[in-house]
């Protein structure tokens, strides 16, 4: 069984360089600050999941920021914000190592323009088909400023996708931020409920929630810095060390579903008894006191 600690890769200039480019003023961008989205679901009483960008890391030469929380808790997917073509980027990185990186936003597009609506890794179509632009609204958000509101709707040859679909200038789609071409719905597939730069709140729907309030802008995670998963060669188990800080442990697949929660009562030692899964790639979240996370990913043989 081989462990991989997933790390991100932190470089000062480059990040200071990618944030500053000489853009024009009308193009407010999605990821100029760490971010936080709120997506809620009413179906049977409100949930609300939350994500955010946790860090940089560069792949093959190019910037990107690392999604967690929610199905993105196995760190492999990625966003990248092209400013000087106002267009945002969503790379995923497959099990075998290799990448696939999907157009997600363009806002050049103009009235009466069309684009094929890409939603990789959510409960929409991956190839949503085309949508046209029918129309852009600027209408004023939490700061009290307009911020462009585009309109979509399938094309009429689009055979895939019967509901329209809604982005926010700063802000992406009003679904899920990889879902361009979700339709935003409470009752259904969900909603964005709030949306943080930094701690500042920069999109707030409250219809079904109180408010809104950053959860992963503080995490503390030096705590669980000395925290190491290690296992015996050809065992069907792993052992988590230097673990008194951790509350709960949580096993996901690679495709991010969540396959067991363990608590913990802040023994120095864990032991994961992976003996009931198949052989694969699987991710271990542990989960400590403060809020803290650390990820590992291990190949079950």
């Amino acid at each position: 069984m081989k462990i991989y600690e997933m790390k991100s890769v932190f470089i000062l200039l480059l990040v200071l360089l990618f944030s500053f480019p000489a853009i024009g003023q009308d193009y407010k961008p999605i990821l100029d600050h760490r971010n936080e989205w709120h997506f809620t679901t009413c179906n049977f009483g409100c949930y609300t999941d939350k994500y955010y960008t946790d860090g940089d890391t560069l792949v093959n030469g190019m910037m990107y920021k690392i999604l967690d929380g929610y199905h993105f808790i196995s760190r492999t997917f990625l966003l990248r914000e092209d400013l000087a073509e106002k267009k945002l980027y969503f790379l995923k990185i497959r099990p075998s190592g290799g990448v696939e990186e999907y157009l997600l936003y363009d806002f050049t597009l103009q009235v009466g323009d069309s684009i094929n609506m890409l939603n990789p890794i959510t409960p929409f179509p991956q190839d949503g088909g085309y949508f046209k632009l029918d129309s852009i609204v600027p209408r004023p958000l939490v700061d009290g400023q307009n911020y462009d509101h585009f309109y979509f709707s399938p094309t009429p040859s689009n055979t895939i996708s019967s509901e329209n679909a809604i982005w926010v200038e700063g802000a992406g789609s009003l679904s899920l931020i990889n879902a361009p071409g979700g339709f935003p719905d409470l009752n259904e597939v969900g909603a964005l409920s709030c949306y943080f730069k930094n701690r500042d709140v920069f999109y707030a729907n409250l219809d079904s929630i109180d408010d809104c309030t950053p959860v992963f802008m503080d995490i503390k995670k030096n705590n669980l810095e000395e925290v190491v998963l290690t296992t015996p060669n050809n065992s069907k188990s792993c052992m988590l060390h230097n673990a008194t800080n951790v509350t709960q442990i949580v096993i996901y697949d690679i495709n991010g579903k969540k396959l067991k929660t363990i608590d913990h009562n802040f023994k120095k030692n864990i032991l994961v008894d992976m003996a009931s899964y198949s052989p694969g790639s699987y991710f271990i979240l542990a989960q400590g006191i403060g809020g803290s996370a650390k990820t590992f990913r291990i190949l079950n043989k």
